[in-house]
C-alpha cells in the first residue's frame, strides 16, 4: 500500500499487475497496458504534455520510428504495418510515462520487486508441477534433468518461450542479488531462497545466450559498480563460485551438456545436423547476409525480413527453416535487412547511449538489462515477439525515468557520486 493521490494509487496498481503478468499469456500484460494507457491519457494535462519532446523520449522511441520511416519503402507493407502494431509499446511506454504524475523513481523497487515475486512463484509453479508428473509417471527424481523437463518443455504450462522468461528471471535475479547486499539482515533469509529459486530456473530454462549475459555481468561488470574493495573482491569472488558450479553442472549433467555444448557446437556448423528441427543458426546467418547484401544501405523495408529469407532459404536448400519460415533469429541481422546499414546504427547507438546512462547513474541493474539485450539480440529477433518486445520497451523506459534526466551531453567522471541501483 502507498499513501498517495488516488490517480496516483491507481498507476501504481497497473505499474504492478502489468509487471506481475509478465511471465504469463501476453494477452493479460496487453489488456493492462490498455487500461494503463486510458488512465494516463484522462489524466493528462497540458503541462505534461511538453514532456513528450525530449531527448530522452526520442531515444526510447527511435526504434519504433525507424521502422515506421522504413516502412515507406518496403515492398511488405501489409506485413510492415502487422510488425509496427505488434511493436506499438516501444512508443506507447515512454508516452504513458510521460503523461503519468507518478514519482515513478519513489516506487522502482516496489515493482522490480513484484516482478522478482512473480517470477519466483512461476519459477517455483513450474518445478512442481514438472514433479508432479514425474511422480505421477514414476519417474526417477533425476528425471527433472532430463529434456523432457529442460528449455520450453519446462516453460511450456505457462505458454512462454524459455528464453523470454530467462530473461524475466535473469532481471529479477539480479534484483535480488542487490538487494540481498545493501538490504536489511532481516529480509536476507527470504532474498537468498528467491535467489536459489531463480538461479535453478535460470539453468532450467537453459537458455545459452541468457546464462552467458548473466555470468559475464557477475563476473566482470557488476563488480565495477562496488565501491568498497572489501565487498568487491567477495562479489568478484562469489562470482567465479557460482559460475564455476554452473559450468561444471553443465560438462557433468549429458541433458545440460547437450543443451549447452553440443547445441551451441551446431548451431556454428556448417552443414545441417541429421534428426535436427532446423539448420544450423551460422547457415540461416550466411543467408541473411546474401539479403543485406542486396540493398546494404536502406534495406529492404519494414515487413520484408520474412518473405525474402524464406526465398533464400529454398534456394540454399535449408528446406526445414524453409518450411518453418524462420526469421534470421540475430536482431542485428535483422536490422541490417530491413534498414540497412543505418538501422544497425541507430539500434547500437540506442544500446550504447543506454549504457551511458546506466554508467552515469550508476545503476548496475539498468547494465546488466543492457548486457542481456546485447548478448541475447546475436540469437533472437528480440523486437519480433511481444514478450521480448515488452521486456526491451518497459524496463529501458523504466530505467531512464528512475535516472538523471538524459541529456546526451554530461559526462562521466571519476568524482561522480557512487549511487546504487537501489536509489
Amino acid at each position: 500500500m502507498i499513501n498517495d493521490t488516488p490517480e496516483n494509487k491507481i498507476t501504481y496498481y497497473q505499474l504492478l499487475a502489468f509487471v506481475s503478468f509478465l511471465p504469463f499469456d501476453r494477452l493479460l500484460s496487453e489488456l493492462t497496458l490498455i487500461g494503463l494507457l486510458l488512465h494516463s491519457i484522462i489524466h493528462v494535462k497540458k503541462d505534461r504534455l511538453r514532456n513528450l519532446f525530449t531527448l530522452q523520449n526520442g531515444l526510447l522511441t527511435a526504434l519504433f520510428l525507424l521502422g515506421l520511416l522504413a516502412l515507406s519503402w518496403s515492398d511488405d507493407k501489409a506485413q510492415g504495418i502487422k510488425d509496427l502494431q505488434r511493436q506499438l509499446a516501444l512508443l506507447l511506454f515512454p508516452v504513458i510515462f510521460s503523461f503519468l504524475a507518478i514519482n515513478i523513481a519513489r516506487y522502482k523497487n516496489n515493482i522490480l520487486f513484484f516482478l522478482t515475486a512473480s517470477c519466483t512463484l512461476t519459477i517455483a509453479y513450474l518445478y512442481a508441477d514438472a514433479f508432479r508428473i514425474i511422480l505421477f509417471y514414476d519417474m526417477p527424481f533425476h528425471s527433472i534433468l532430463s529434456v523432457s523437463f529442460i528449455n520450453h518443455n519446462f516453460s511450456a504450462p505457462v505458454g512462454i518461450h524459455a528464453t523470454y522468461l530467462s530473461l524475466y528471471t535473469a532481471l529479477s535475479l539480479s534484483f535480488v542479488i542487490i538487494f540481498f547486499i545493501e538490504g536489511k539482515k532481516s529480509v536476507r533469509l527470504w532474498m537468498g531462497i528467491m535467489a536459489l529459486v531463480l538461479l535453478a530456473g535460470l539453468v532450467q530454462l537453459a537458455s545459452k545466450a541468457v546464462l552467458i549475459s548473466v555470468l559475464f555481468y557477475y563476473c566482470i561488470v557488476f563488480p565495477f559498480f562496488i565501491k568498497q574493495p572489501v565487498l568487491k573482491k567477495k562479489i568478484i569472488l562469489s562470482g567465479l563460485t557460482i559460475s564455476a558450479l554452473v559450468i561444471f553442472s553443465i560438462t557433468h549433467i549429458d541433458t545440460l551438456k547437450r543443451r549447452y555444448i553440443e547445441t551451441f557446437t551446431e548451431d556454428l556448423a556448417r552443414t545441417s545436423i541429421a534428426n535436427e528441427i532446423a539448420e544450423p543458426r551460422l547457415s540461416r546467418w550466411k543467408t541473411a547476409m546474401q539479403v543485406v547484401s542486396k540493398s546494404p544501405a536502406w534495406g529492404h523495408g519494414s515487413g520484408s525480413e520474412k518473405r525474402l529469407l524464406t526465398e533464400k532459404y529454398f534456394e540454399n536448400k535449408l528446406y526445414q527453416s524453409y518450411l518453418l519460415e524462420l526469421n534470421a533469429h540475430n536482431q542485428y541481422l535483422s536490422f541490417l535487412i530491413k534498414t540497412g546499414i543505418p538501422g544497425l546504427f541507430v539500434f547500437l547507438a540506442v544500446l550504447i547511449a543506454g549504457m551511458r546512462s546506466a554508467l552515469q547513474n550508476r545503476n548496475s541493474l539498468f547494465a546488466c538489462f543492457l548486457i542481456m539485450i546485447i548478448f541475447v539480440s546475436f540469437s533472437e529477433n528480440i523486437l519480433d515477439v511481444n514478450k521480448g518486445i515488452f521486456f526491451y520497451s518497459f524496463f529501458f523506459t523504466l530505467f531512464m525515468y528512475t535516472g538523471k534526466p538524459f541529456t546526451g551531453i554530461k559526462r562521466f567522471t571519476n568524482n561522480t557520486r557512487l549511487e546504487s541501483s537501489m536509489k
